[in-house]
Order: C-alpha cells, then sequence, then structure tokens
C-alpha cells in the first residue's frame, strides 16, 4: 500500500468510495487513513471501510448484558399523504440486556421479509405505528482493548485524526493554497460539522460559478 501521487486530482466525480484492508493495513489504521485519503476518498466527505474478515470488534458478547443505555431515544412519527412530524422522547435508562429483549419481542423484531427493499417498505409502512428505539449516547466503547487491528476506541481514533488538517478549494481544474485548519471540534459532533461543512463548501463552489462571481 502506498499514497498514490498524480498531477490530476484524485477521485475527479467525488463518488463515495470502498476500501478492503488487510490485517496488516488494518493495523495501521492511520496510515490507512492517509492512503485513502490519496485515493481522493476525501472529496465525498464519507468513505466505506470494510474490514477484514478475520478482524472481531469483541471476541464475545456475554458480558455487556449489564451496560446501561442512560437515555434510550423513542422516534415517534405522525403524520399522512407525504406529510408528516417527528419528534423524539427520551426514555428511561435501561440494561443493554433489557434493550436486547425488547428488540427480539414481537413488537420489534425484524419481519419476515423476501429482499431488503422489501424489509425498507415494511419498515416506512410501520412507522407510524411502532416507533423505533435507539440505545443512543453512550460513553465508551466495547471494543476490545486486546483485540489486533483497531482496538483503540473509534471514536478516540476518528476524533484524532481531525487534528492537524489542511484544506483547499478545488473548482474548474484549479486548487486553491493548502491552508492550516485552526479550529476543531471535540467529540461526535466534529465529525458531523466537519462534513456538513464540506457539502456546504462544495455548493458554494457551483454557485461561485453559475453566477461568475
Amino acid at each position: 500500500m502506498a499514497a498514490v501521487v498524480s498531477d490530476s486530482p484524485p477521485n475527479p466525480s467525488c463518488k463515495i468510495m470502498t476500501f478492503r484492508p488487510s490485517m496488516d493495513e488494518f493495523r495501521e489504521f492511520n496510515k490507512y487513513l492517509a492512503y485513502m485519503e490519496s485515493k481522493g476518498a476525501h472529496r465525498a466527505g464519507l468513505a466505506k471501510v470494510i474490514p477484514p474478515t478475520e478482524w472481531k470488534p469483541r471476541k464475545h458478547y456475554n458480558d455487556i448484558d449489564d451496560l446501561v443505555i442512560p437515555a434510550p431515544i423513542q422516534q415517534m412519527v405522525t403524520g399522512q399523504s407525504g406529510l408528516f412530524t417527528q419528534y423524539n422522547i427520551q426514555k428511561k435508562p435501561m440494561t443493554v440486556k433489557e434493550f436486547r429483549q425488547l428488540a427480539n419481542s414481537d413488537k420489534y423484531c425484524t419481519p419476515r421479509y423476501i429482499d431488503y427493499e422489501d424489509l425498507e417498505r415494511k419498515y416506512w409502512k410501520n412507522l407510524t405505528f411502532v416507533a423505533p428505539i435507539y440505545g443512543a449516547d453512550i460513553n465508551g466503547s466495547i471494543y476490545d482493548e486486546t483485540q489486533s487491528g483497531m482496538d483503540a476506541p473509534a471514536l478516540q481514533r476518528f476524533r484524532s485524526y481531525l487534528f492537524k488538517r489542511t484544506q483547499s478549494v478545488f473548482m474548474g481544474n484549479c486548487f486553491s493554497t493548502l491552508r492550516a485548519l485552526s479550529c476543531r471540534m471535540s467529540a461526535t459532533k466534529a465529525m458531523l460539522s466537519y462534513l456538513l461543512f464540506t457539502v456546504y463548501l462544495r455548493r458554494l463552489a457551483g454557485l461561485v460559478g453559475r453566477h461568475e462571481l
């Protein structure tokens, strides 16, 4: 694996790219991220990484039943004829064991389906009747620290990737001067805001060209 050097910008169509690192590459994921960027993956704002088959985030899940989900979120959707309102209700804390029992109950278990498109249709059809519950905003990680590969908490790894970043603007066939990003945010909002900011700038480029600014 080596970074790609080219005079033309990589991934000119800004498509979402898929990567399949080997186990050795996965062990040094920060280096692999640099390789992904050299291929132009960052231009789409996100990319898909499929871990090697031998990698497991955790040896077993028999010891997490007592892990507490402090603020489960129930998503309430009301409406009809294409006009819907959605709001969230914070439920009382529950353990992973309780959440698993809820997920496997007759009310919430996965229905029979022909293919994933059929399953998606059934999900949206029943969304106003069965309000889904999400185990959201749990601190920490259930990754095994002793596992090889991405053994550090994923959030910490991706948060570190936001440090010492640079940015330039590509328009037509020209890149602007590369500048260091002096501001950053921490935690999960940093990743979301960074991607939304990139999408926002991409739209600005179109406006500038359309109005000859």
